[in-house]
C-alpha cells in the first residue's frame, strides 16, 4: 500500500525479518533512505530487531509483540504508534523509519530523521563585526536549538504546524510567554492557520501572506539570518516565524526604527552606536533624496547654488545633450543593471565585473558627452549611502522610492520633493504591523522609547522594554540602581 501511495519510488526501502523460533509471523520496516541517518537505522533499529528479539519471551499476540519492541527492542529516543495509513505515509515523508508486525493494525514511527544539510556557518547576508558568528541554516531543528541555547528560559514556547498541501513545510512561532502580547501571540497563530496553497518553499511566502500591507514598498515584517538578533527580538516582545528550509528568520511586530538598528548597536560603545545610527538615516535620506534634489535645483532653483558652483555645473553640462532628469534616469537605470549583473554573475567575477563596469562606463560617458561628471559623483554617492542601510527590504524601498522622486523632481522642481514626501509620511503614519503603529515612537509619540531610536543610550538607561510591542505585565527589562559608579574616597580599594 506505501508503495502504491508513493508510486513505487526506488529511494523506497522495504526490509521484512521472519524468524519462526520467536513465534512472530513477521517483521518489517520501511524508510526512504534520502531522509534517514543510515548509522541510527542500522544500530537503533535493525540490530536490536535482529538481535534482541529472539531473547525476548514469546507473548500470545501480535499487540504484545508491539508493546516489547517499542518498549524494550527499539532504542531510538522518539517511538509513536500509528493508527492509519495517511498517518504512516506523513510519518515516512518526515524522515521516520516504520515498523510493521504481522497481524497487528497498529504501526510503530521512530525518529531516524537524517540526510546532509549545511552546517552553521558565519552570517551571509548580515555582516558580523563584533559579536556571535552563527547563523541560521535551513534545518528548522537547528534553528530552534540556536534559540534555546540563548534564551534558557522556562516561558519560551514553540509552535509547530504543517503549511502546504504539498511541500507540507514546519512553521514554527517562538515568544516568550508573558512578554509578548496575547494579542499578537493570536493573530500570528489565526493568519497562520488561515493559509491554504500548495507549497512553503522560503519565508517569503509566509511574509506575504501575514503581513498587513501589500500595497507598499515598506517592510512589515523583519527579517534576519542571525540568531542573536532574533533572541534580541524576542525578548522585547517580538514572536520568531521560524520556516524549515530557509536561514532567514522572520520577526513581528516590527516598527520603522528596527530596520535602522544592528546588533553591533548593543556590542560597541553607547556613543558610538548613536553615531553610527545617525549615519544610517542620513544615509537613507541621501538614498532617496540626493539625484532629485540634484534635478530639482539644477533644473528649476539655480539661484540656491553659489555663483562658482553654478558656473562649474554649467561648464560641465555644456555638451551633454540631455536635460538633467533624463540624464540621472540613465544613470540610475545602468547602475541598477551592473548592481545586478553583479549578483547574478558567479562570486569570482562577480564583484570585478560590476566595479570595472561602473569605472569605464561612468569615465567613457563622460568622455563622450552623454552625462556630466557631477551627475556621475551623485550617483555613485547615493548607492554607496544605499549599501549603509543594515536592513536589506529597506534599502529596496529606498531604492524604488529614489525613481518617484526624481520624476518628481524633474517635473515639479522642490515643490513635487516635498509632496512626495508628505505622501510618504502619511502612507508610514497609516501603516501598522499586527496592529503596532509603523512610526511608533515617533507616532504615536512614546518619549520612553527614544532611548533606543535615534540615539542609543547606555545599557543600564534602557530599564523598559517596548510598550507597544511587550506586554505591559512584564514590561521592565531589568532592576533599579544598575549605572555603575567608582567607589567612593574612603573605599579600600
Amino acid at each position: 500500500m506505501i508503495q502504491t501511495v508513493l508510486g513505487t519510488s526506488s529511494d523506497i526501502v522495504v526490509r521484512k525479518i521472519n524468524d519462526d523460533s520467536t513465534g512472530l509471523d513477521g517483521v518489517a520496516f520501511v524508510y526512504i533512505y534520502d531522509l534517514i541517518d543510515q548509522q541510527t537505522v542500522n544500530q537503533m533499529i535493525l540490530h536490536p530487531l535482529m538481535t534482541e528479539i529472539g531473547e525476548q519471551t514469546s507473548p500470545s499476540s501480535s499487540s504484545e509483540w508491539l508493546k516489547i519492541i517499542k518498549n524494550k527492542v527499539l532504542s531510538v529516543g522518539q517511538v509513536k504508534e500509528l493508527h492509519s495509513m495517511d498517518e504512516a505515509v506523513n510519518q515516512l515523508l518526515e524522515g521516520c523509519t516504520l515498523v510493521f508486525l504481522q497481524g497487528c493494525t497498529v504501526a510503530l514511527a521512530a525518529n531516524t530523521y537524517g540526510g546532509e544539510y549545511r552546517s552553521i556557518e558565519e552570517p551571509s547576508s548580515q555582516t558580523v563585526i563584533r559579536g556571535p558568528k552563527e547563523s541560521f541554516t535551513e534545518n528548522i531543528k537547528t534553528n530552534i536549538s540556536l534559540m534555546r541555547r540563548r534564551i534558557k528560559s522556562t516561558e519560551l514556547r514553540v509552535e509547530l504546524r504543517q503549511i502546504g498541501k504539498q511541500t507540507k513545510t514546519h512553521v514554527g512561532i517562538m515568544f516568550l510567554k508573558g512578554i509578548a502580547k496575547d494579542k499578537i501571540v493570536e493573530e500570528i497563530r489565526t493568519r497562520l492557520n488561515r493559509i491554504d496553497t500548495d507549497s512553503i518553499l522560503e519565508s517569503a511566502y509566509i511574509e506575504e501572506f501575514i503581513q498587513d500591507a501589500n500595497m507598499t514598498p515598506f517592510p512589515t515584517i523583519e527579517n534576519t539570518e542571525r540568531p542573536d538578533a532574533a533572541a534580541a527580538g524576542i525578548l522585547e516582545g517580538q514572536i520568531a516565524i521560524i520556516v524549515d528550509g530557509t536561514p532567514f528568520v522572520l520577526l513581528a511586530p516590527v516598527t520603522f526604527v528596527r530596520f535602522f538598528q544592528s546588533s553591533e548597536d548593543f556590542y560597541q560603545r553607547y556613543d558610538i552606536a548613536t553615531f553610527l545610527r545617525i549615519i544610517r538615516y542620513v544615509s537613507f535620506f541621501i538614498s532617496m533624496l540626493l539625484p532629485s534634489l540634484f534635478i530639482a535645483i539644477s533644473t528649476f532653483h539655480q539661484e540656491m547654488l553659489p555663483t562658482p558652483l553654478l558656473i562649474s555645473l554649467a561648464a560641465q553640462r555644456e555638451g551633454v545633450p540631455f536635460p538633467a532628469i533624463v540624464e540621472a534616469l540613465l544613470m540610475e537605470i545602468t547602475f541598477e543593471v551592473l548592481r545586478e549583473a553583479g549578483v547574478r554573475m558567479p562570486r569570482v567575477i562577480g564583484p570585478a565585473i560590476s566595479i570595472v563596469g561602473a569605472l569605464v562606463l561612468g569615465q567613457a560617458a563622460v568622455q563622450a558627452g552623454l552625462v556630466s561628471a557631477a551627475m556621475v559623483i551623485v550617483v555613485s554617492f547615493t548607492a554607496i549611502a544605499n549599501f549603509v542601510i543594515p536592513a536589506i527590504n529597506m534599502a529596496i524601498a529606498a531604492r524604488l522610492i529614489r525613481f518617484v522622486m526624481m520624476i518628481l523632481g524633474g517635473t515639479l522642481g522642490l515643490f513635487g520633493i516635498m509632496s512626495g514626501m508628505m505622501v510618504i509620511l502619511i502612507h508610514l503614519a497609516g501603516l501598522r504591523s499586527f496592529g503596532v503603529p509603523y512610526l511608533a515612537p515617533l507616532s504615536p509619540f512614546i518619549w520612553t522609547n527614544w532611548k533606543d531610536t535615534f540615539i542609543r543610550v547606555p545599557q543600564w538607561a534602557m530599564k523598559k522594554r517596548p510598550p507597544t510591542m511587550a506586554s505591559k505585565n512584564n514590561i521592565t527589562r531589568q532592576g533599579k540602581g544598575q549605572k555603575p559608579a567608582p567607589p567612593g574616597p574612603n573605599s579600600d580599594t
